[in-house]
Protein backbone atom coordinates (compact mmCIF):
# COMPACT_ATOMS: atom_id res chain seq x y z
CA UNK A 1 0.00 0.00 0.00
CA UNK A 2 1.20 3.49 -0.68
CA UNK A 3 1.00 6.68 -2.67
CA UNK A 4 1.58 10.24 -3.57
CA UNK A 5 -1.23 12.13 -1.81
CA UNK A 6 -4.92 11.65 -2.95
CA UNK A 7 -6.27 14.93 -4.10
CA UNK A 8 -7.59 16.97 -1.32
CA UNK A 9 -11.24 18.22 -2.95
CA UNK A 10 -12.34 14.57 -3.49
CA UNK A 11 -10.81 13.30 0.09
CA UNK A 12 -12.85 16.23 1.26
CA UNK A 13 -15.82 15.08 -0.80
CA UNK A 14 -15.35 11.26 0.31
CA UNK A 15 -15.41 12.51 4.10
CA UNK A 16 -18.26 14.43 3.37
CA UNK A 17 -20.27 11.12 2.32
CA UNK A 18 -19.52 9.56 5.36
CA UNK A 19 -21.75 11.52 6.89
CA UNK A 20 -24.41 10.20 5.15
CA UNK A 21 -23.01 6.68 5.56
CA UNK A 22 -23.22 7.19 9.34
CA UNK A 23 -27.06 7.25 9.22
CA UNK A 24 -26.78 3.33 9.10
CA UNK A 25 -28.44 1.64 11.60
CA UNK A 26 -26.23 -1.12 11.89
CA UNK A 27 -23.51 -2.89 9.49
CA UNK A 28 -25.00 -6.29 9.86
CA UNK A 29 -27.61 -4.37 7.94
CA UNK A 30 -25.95 -2.24 5.85
CA UNK A 31 -22.78 -3.38 4.01
CA UNK A 32 -22.71 -0.87 1.33
CA UNK A 33 -22.08 1.49 4.27
CA UNK A 34 -19.18 -0.06 5.40
CA UNK A 35 -17.72 -0.70 1.70
CA UNK A 36 -18.11 3.05 1.45
CA UNK A 37 -16.35 3.98 4.56
CA UNK A 38 -13.70 1.20 3.91
CA UNK A 39 -13.44 2.69 0.39
CA UNK A 40 -12.38 6.09 2.00
CA UNK A 41 -10.03 4.58 4.33
CA UNK A 42 -8.62 3.10 1.39
CA UNK A 43 -7.74 6.74 -0.26
CA UNK A 44 -6.84 8.22 3.48
CA UNK A 45 -3.18 9.56 2.84
CA UNK A 46 -3.41 10.90 6.74
CA UNK A 47 -3.14 7.21 7.69
CA UNK A 48 0.36 7.39 6.89
CA UNK A 49 3.21 8.49 9.35
CA UNK A 50 4.02 11.25 6.45
CA UNK A 51 0.72 11.64 5.53
CA UNK A 52 1.93 11.04 2.02
CA UNK A 53 0.78 7.35 1.25
CA UNK A 54 -2.76 5.72 1.63
CA UNK A 55 -3.60 2.27 0.22
CA UNK A 56 -4.66 3.38 -3.01
CA UNK A 57 -0.73 4.38 -3.59
CA UNK A 58 0.45 0.83 -4.06
CA UNK A 59 -3.16 -0.13 -5.25
CA UNK A 60 -4.58 2.39 -7.56
CA UNK A 61 -8.14 1.96 -8.38
CA UNK A 62 -7.37 3.49 -11.77
CA UNK A 63 -4.39 1.09 -12.96
CA UNK A 64 -5.82 -2.24 -11.80
CA UNK A 65 -5.85 -1.82 -8.35
CA UNK A 66 -1.57 -2.00 -8.54
CA UNK A 67 1.26 0.50 -8.33
CA UNK A 68 1.05 3.08 -11.49
CA UNK A 69 4.42 4.20 -10.91
CA UNK A 70 6.31 1.76 -12.41
CA UNK A 71 9.75 0.23 -10.50
CA UNK A 72 9.67 -3.15 -9.27
CA UNK A 73 8.52 -2.04 -5.54
CA UNK A 74 6.78 0.58 -4.24
CA UNK A 75 8.23 3.41 -2.21
CA UNK A 76 7.64 4.51 1.21
CA UNK A 77 5.69 6.85 3.25
CA UNK A 78 9.28 8.48 3.91
CA UNK A 79 10.06 8.95 0.11
CA UNK A 80 13.23 7.13 0.04
CA UNK A 81 12.22 3.57 1.78
CA UNK A 82 12.22 0.42 -1.10
CA UNK A 83 10.39 -2.68 -0.27
CA UNK A 84 11.23 -5.54 -1.15
CA UNK A 85 8.44 -7.39 -3.57
CA UNK A 86 6.54 -6.07 -6.10
CA UNK A 87 3.00 -5.21 -5.27
CA UNK A 88 0.45 -7.49 -5.85
CA UNK A 89 -3.23 -6.42 -7.32
CA UNK A 90 -5.94 -5.86 -4.32
CA UNK A 91 -8.43 -7.04 -7.52
CA UNK A 92 -9.94 -10.49 -6.64
CA UNK A 93 -7.94 -11.20 -3.84
CA UNK A 94 -10.93 -11.12 -1.42
CA UNK A 95 -11.36 -15.31 -3.30
CA UNK A 96 -8.28 -16.41 -1.99
CA UNK A 97 -8.90 -18.99 0.78
CA UNK A 98 -7.43 -18.67 4.54
CA UNK A 99 -3.45 -19.97 4.35
CA UNK A 100 -3.09 -23.63 5.19
CA UNK A 101 -3.38 -26.55 3.28
CA UNK A 102 -5.25 -28.67 0.94
CA UNK A 103 -7.01 -31.58 0.80
CA UNK A 104 -3.60 -33.26 -1.11
CA UNK A 105 -1.56 -31.53 1.77
CA UNK A 106 -0.02 -28.61 -0.46
CA UNK A 107 -0.29 -24.92 1.19
CA UNK A 108 -2.80 -22.34 -0.32
CA UNK A 109 -4.33 -19.27 0.53
CA UNK A 110 -3.68 -16.36 2.07
CA UNK A 111 -2.63 -12.78 1.46
CA UNK A 112 0.50 -11.07 -0.11
CA UNK A 113 2.72 -13.33 -1.94
CA UNK A 114 4.34 -16.04 0.68
CA UNK A 115 0.57 -16.06 1.81
CA UNK A 116 1.70 -14.90 5.41
CA UNK A 117 -2.13 -12.64 6.09
CA UNK A 118 -4.71 -15.46 6.36
CA UNK A 119 -7.90 -12.80 5.82
CA UNK A 120 -8.10 -9.41 3.90
CA UNK A 121 -8.29 -7.99 7.75
CA UNK A 122 -5.05 -9.81 8.72
CA UNK A 123 -3.63 -7.84 5.41
CA UNK A 124 -5.09 -4.58 5.58
CA UNK A 125 -3.45 -3.62 9.16
CA UNK A 126 0.05 -4.99 8.57
CA UNK A 127 1.22 -2.25 5.67
CA UNK A 128 -0.11 0.23 8.05
CA UNK A 129 2.21 -0.61 10.61
CA UNK A 130 5.35 -1.77 7.94
CA UNK A 131 8.16 0.59 8.55
CA UNK A 132 9.32 0.68 5.19
CA UNK A 133 5.10 1.70 3.91
CA UNK A 134 3.35 3.44 5.75
CA UNK A 135 5.43 3.51 8.87
CA UNK A 136 2.46 4.09 11.46
CA UNK A 137 4.46 3.86 14.61
CA UNK A 138 1.62 1.46 16.40
CA UNK A 139 -2.18 0.93 16.48
CA UNK A 140 -2.83 3.74 18.99
CA UNK A 141 -1.40 6.26 16.38
CA UNK A 142 -3.67 4.80 13.75
CA UNK A 143 -6.99 5.01 15.92
CA UNK A 144 -5.36 8.89 16.79
CA UNK A 145 -5.36 9.61 12.92
CA UNK A 146 -8.93 8.51 12.78
CA UNK A 147 -10.00 10.19 16.10
CA UNK A 148 -8.84 13.55 14.15
CA UNK A 149 -11.87 13.50 11.65
CA UNK A 150 -15.32 13.87 12.87
CA UNK A 151 -16.70 12.36 10.12
CA UNK A 152 -14.74 9.30 11.32
CA UNK A 153 -15.78 9.15 14.62
CA UNK A 154 -19.50 9.46 13.69
CA UNK A 155 -19.49 6.16 10.68
CA UNK A 156 -17.34 4.37 13.23
CA UNK A 157 -19.67 4.82 16.18
CA UNK A 158 -22.62 4.17 13.44
CA UNK A 159 -21.16 1.43 11.95
CA UNK A 160 -19.39 -0.40 15.03
CA UNK A 161 -21.11 1.02 18.06
CA UNK A 162 -20.57 3.68 20.59
CA UNK A 163 -17.99 2.20 22.43
CA UNK A 164 -16.11 1.35 19.30
CA UNK A 165 -12.91 4.00 20.26
CA UNK A 166 -12.83 3.12 24.02
CA UNK A 167 -10.13 0.61 23.21
CA UNK A 168 -7.57 0.78 20.39
CA UNK A 169 -7.57 -2.42 19.64
CA UNK A 170 -11.17 -3.00 18.65
CA UNK A 171 -11.02 0.38 16.73
CA UNK A 172 -7.67 -0.98 14.98
CA UNK A 173 -9.65 -3.57 13.56
CA UNK A 174 -12.56 -2.16 12.98
CA UNK A 175 -11.06 0.18 10.57
CA UNK A 176 -9.40 -2.95 8.78
CA UNK A 177 -12.71 -4.77 8.91
CA UNK A 178 -14.06 -1.59 6.82
CA UNK A 179 -11.31 -1.93 4.53
CA UNK A 180 -11.77 -5.42 3.78
CA UNK A 181 -15.38 -4.93 3.48
CA UNK A 182 -14.20 -2.45 0.16
CA UNK A 183 -11.94 -5.35 -1.12
CA UNK A 184 -14.57 -7.71 -0.99
CA UNK A 185 -16.92 -5.49 -2.90
CA UNK A 186 -17.81 -5.52 -6.74
CA UNK A 187 -16.15 -2.34 -7.56
CA UNK A 188 -12.93 -4.04 -6.44
CA UNK A 189 -14.27 -7.69 -8.02
CA UNK A 190 -16.55 -7.17 -10.58
CA UNK A 191 -16.36 -10.05 -13.26
CA UNK A 192 -17.10 -7.72 -16.13
CA UNK A 193 -14.22 -8.66 -18.69
CA UNK A 194 -14.47 -9.42 -22.09
CA UNK A 195 -13.86 -13.32 -20.86
CA UNK A 196 -16.77 -12.18 -18.39
CA UNK A 197 -19.09 -10.93 -21.48
CA UNK A 198 -17.88 -14.03 -23.61
CA UNK A 199 -19.00 -16.57 -21.05
CA UNK A 200 -22.81 -14.85 -21.26
CA UNK A 201 -22.74 -14.73 -24.69
CA UNK A 202 -22.26 -10.79 -24.91
CA UNK A 203 -18.85 -10.86 -26.48
CA UNK A 204 -17.42 -13.25 -29.11
CA UNK A 205 -14.06 -13.86 -29.07
CA UNK A 206 -11.40 -12.66 -32.20
CA UNK A 207 -10.02 -15.63 -33.55
CA UNK A 208 -6.41 -14.95 -32.22
CA UNK A 209 -8.35 -14.67 -28.42
CA UNK A 210 -9.81 -18.07 -28.97
CA UNK A 211 -7.03 -20.11 -30.12
CA UNK A 212 -5.31 -18.45 -27.17
CA UNK A 213 -8.46 -19.51 -24.59
CA UNK A 214 -8.21 -23.21 -25.54
CA UNK A 215 -4.54 -23.25 -25.68
CA UNK A 216 -4.81 -21.75 -22.06
CA UNK A 217 -7.65 -24.50 -20.87
CA UNK A 218 -5.63 -27.50 -22.62
CA UNK A 219 -3.56 -29.38 -20.67
CA UNK A 220 -1.92 -31.15 -24.10
CA UNK A 221 -0.34 -28.05 -25.44
CA UNK A 222 0.28 -25.86 -22.18
CA UNK A 223 0.63 -25.83 -18.57
CA UNK A 224 -1.09 -22.73 -18.00
CA UNK A 225 -4.18 -24.16 -16.44
CA UNK A 226 -2.25 -26.36 -14.19
CA UNK A 227 -1.82 -23.44 -11.72
CA UNK A 228 -3.50 -20.64 -12.76
CA UNK A 229 -7.22 -22.42 -13.26
CA UNK A 230 -9.63 -22.81 -10.01
CA UNK A 231 -12.13 -24.33 -11.19
CA UNK A 232 -12.30 -27.59 -13.92
CA UNK A 233 -12.95 -26.11 -16.70
CA UNK A 234 -12.48 -22.33 -16.02
CA UNK A 235 -16.28 -20.27 -16.04
CA UNK A 236 -17.94 -17.90 -14.03
CA UNK A 237 -15.92 -16.52 -11.08
CA UNK A 238 -12.88 -17.84 -12.49
CA UNK A 239 -9.87 -16.02 -10.39
CA UNK A 240 -7.38 -18.00 -12.37
CA UNK A 241 -5.16 -19.26 -10.02
CA UNK A 242 -5.65 -22.73 -7.57
CA UNK A 243 -3.84 -20.38 -4.70
CA UNK A 244 -1.27 -22.62 -4.76
CA UNK A 245 2.81 -22.12 -4.22
CA UNK A 246 5.42 -23.20 -6.74
CA UNK A 247 8.94 -22.21 -7.35
CA UNK A 248 9.27 -21.18 -10.90
CA UNK A 249 12.60 -20.19 -11.13
CA UNK A 250 12.21 -16.51 -11.60
CA UNK A 251 15.76 -14.58 -11.10
CA UNK A 252 16.83 -12.11 -8.82
CA UNK A 253 16.25 -8.50 -10.11
CA UNK A 254 19.56 -7.23 -9.80
CA UNK A 255 17.16 -3.48 -9.59
CA UNK A 256 16.33 -4.50 -6.10
CA UNK A 257 18.88 -4.02 -3.17
CA UNK A 258 16.72 -6.75 -1.37
CA UNK A 259 18.56 -10.10 -0.10
CA UNK A 260 17.96 -13.52 -1.41
CA UNK A 261 14.08 -14.03 -1.47
CA UNK A 262 13.13 -17.40 0.66
CA UNK A 263 9.45 -17.10 -0.14
CA UNK A 264 7.15 -19.65 1.50
CA UNK A 265 10.10 -20.82 3.28
CA UNK A 266 11.18 -16.59 5.29
CA UNK A 267 7.32 -17.16 6.78
CA UNK A 268 8.84 -19.22 10.15
CA UNK A 269 6.28 -21.63 10.29
CA UNK A 270 7.04 -23.38 7.03
CA UNK A 271 10.41 -25.42 7.52
CA UNK A 272 10.63 -27.77 4.80
CA UNK A 273 13.46 -26.53 2.57
CA UNK A 274 11.39 -28.33 -0.02
CA UNK A 275 9.32 -25.23 0.14
CA UNK A 276 12.72 -22.64 -0.62
CA UNK A 277 11.37 -19.96 -3.09
CA UNK A 278 7.85 -20.86 -3.68
CA UNK A 279 5.18 -17.88 -3.48
CA UNK A 280 1.81 -18.14 -4.18
CA UNK A 281 0.48 -18.85 -7.64
CA UNK A 282 -1.28 -14.56 -8.82
CA UNK A 283 -4.29 -14.39 -10.14
CA UNK A 284 -4.42 -13.48 -13.82
CA UNK A 285 -7.59 -11.32 -14.14
CA UNK A 286 -5.98 -7.71 -15.21
CA UNK A 287 -2.47 -9.10 -15.67
CA UNK A 288 -2.52 -7.06 -18.84
CA UNK A 289 -2.65 -3.73 -16.91
CA UNK A 290 -0.95 -4.77 -13.74
CA UNK A 291 3.28 -5.18 -14.97
CA UNK A 292 5.76 -5.77 -14.00
CA UNK A 293 5.22 -9.32 -13.21
CA UNK A 294 6.41 -11.62 -10.59
CA UNK A 295 6.86 -11.52 -7.32
CA UNK A 296 10.17 -9.25 -7.65
CA UNK A 297 9.03 -7.40 -10.82
CA UNK A 298 11.80 -8.35 -12.65
CA UNK A 299 9.96 -8.72 -15.98
CA UNK A 300 8.04 -5.27 -17.66
CA UNK A 301 6.03 -7.00 -20.72
CA UNK A 302 3.51 -9.63 -20.46
CA UNK A 303 4.93 -11.51 -23.78
CA UNK A 304 8.27 -11.70 -21.37
CA UNK A 305 6.07 -13.76 -19.22
CA UNK A 306 4.98 -16.27 -21.39
CA UNK A 307 8.10 -16.11 -23.06
CA UNK A 308 10.10 -17.44 -19.47
CA UNK A 309 7.76 -20.06 -19.11
CA UNK A 310 8.36 -21.21 -22.82
CA UNK A 311 12.29 -21.72 -22.59
CA UNK A 312 11.30 -24.99 -20.51
CA UNK A 313 10.01 -26.81 -23.24
CA UNK A 314 12.45 -25.16 -26.26
CA UNK A 315 15.39 -26.05 -27.22
CA UNK A 316 15.87 -23.67 -29.77
CA UNK A 317 18.70 -21.09 -29.20
CA UNK A 318 16.09 -18.07 -29.74
CA UNK A 319 14.06 -19.05 -26.64
CA UNK A 320 16.98 -18.91 -24.27
CA UNK A 321 17.16 -14.96 -24.90
CA UNK A 322 15.67 -12.73 -22.28
CA UNK A 323 13.91 -10.19 -24.78
CA UNK A 324 14.21 -7.48 -22.10
CA UNK A 325 17.68 -7.69 -21.74
CA UNK A 326 19.28 -9.22 -25.65
CA UNK A 327 20.85 -12.16 -23.05
CA UNK A 328 20.46 -15.82 -21.65
CA UNK A 329 17.76 -15.89 -19.23
CA UNK A 330 19.28 -15.75 -15.88
CA UNK A 331 19.36 -18.35 -13.15
CA UNK A 332 16.88 -18.91 -11.11
CA UNK A 333 16.92 -17.02 -7.33
CA UNK A 334 16.62 -19.78 -5.77
CA UNK A 335 17.49 -23.32 -7.37
CA UNK A 336 16.57 -26.95 -6.91
CA UNK A 337 13.00 -26.60 -5.84
CA UNK A 338 11.66 -25.73 -8.99
CA UNK A 339 8.37 -27.28 -9.86
CA UNK A 340 9.55 -28.83 -13.06
CA UNK A 341 6.93 -31.00 -13.31
CA UNK A 342 4.49 -28.25 -14.44
CA UNK A 343 6.64 -26.38 -15.63
CA UNK A 344 8.12 -29.09 -18.50
CA UNK A 345 4.36 -29.94 -19.34
CA UNK A 346 3.26 -29.24 -23.21
CA UNK A 347 5.45 -28.76 -26.18
CA UNK A 348 7.36 -25.19 -27.18
CA UNK A 349 4.74 -22.33 -28.42
CA UNK A 350 5.86 -20.67 -31.59
CA UNK A 351 5.00 -16.93 -32.13
CA UNK A 352 1.88 -17.49 -33.11
CA UNK A 353 0.69 -19.97 -30.28
CA UNK A 354 2.53 -17.26 -27.99
CA UNK A 355 0.93 -14.08 -29.04
CA UNK A 356 -3.00 -15.99 -29.26
CA UNK A 357 -2.02 -16.65 -25.07
CA UNK A 358 -1.06 -13.07 -24.68
CA UNK A 359 -4.56 -11.84 -25.90
CA UNK A 360 -6.58 -14.20 -24.36
CA UNK A 361 -4.60 -12.75 -21.28
CA UNK A 362 -5.98 -9.17 -22.35
CA UNK A 363 -9.43 -10.56 -22.49
CA UNK A 364 -9.01 -10.74 -18.78
CA UNK A 365 -8.69 -7.37 -18.71
CA UNK A 366 -12.14 -5.62 -16.32
CA UNK A 367 -13.92 -3.57 -18.36
CA UNK A 368 -13.14 0.13 -16.84
CA UNK A 369 -9.53 -0.77 -17.74
CA UNK A 370 -9.85 -2.02 -21.51
CA UNK A 371 -8.76 1.30 -22.65
CA UNK A 372 -5.42 1.13 -20.83
CA UNK A 373 -4.93 -1.88 -23.45
CA UNK A 374 -4.16 0.14 -25.82
CA UNK A 375 -5.67 -1.79 -28.34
Amino acid sequence: MMKAAFPLAVATSMLAGLLAVAGAQDRSADAPGLEKLGETLFFDTDLSRERTQSCATCHDPSTGFADPRGGPVSIGDDGTSLGVRNAPTVSYAAFSPRFGKDGEGNYVGGQFHDGRADTLEDQAGQPLLNPIEMAMPDRASVVARLKEKPAYLEAFRKQFGPDVFDSDQRAFASLTEALAAYERSPAVSPFDSRYDRYLRGEYKMTPQEELGRVLFFSNQFTSCGQCHKLHPSGGRDETFTDYRFHNIGVPRNPELKAPLDHGLLARGDVTDPAHDGQFKVPTLRNVAVTAPYMHNGIFKDLRTVILFYNKYNSSSPKRQIDPETGRGWDPPEVAGTLSMKELETGPALDDRRINALVAFLKTLTDARYEPLLGE
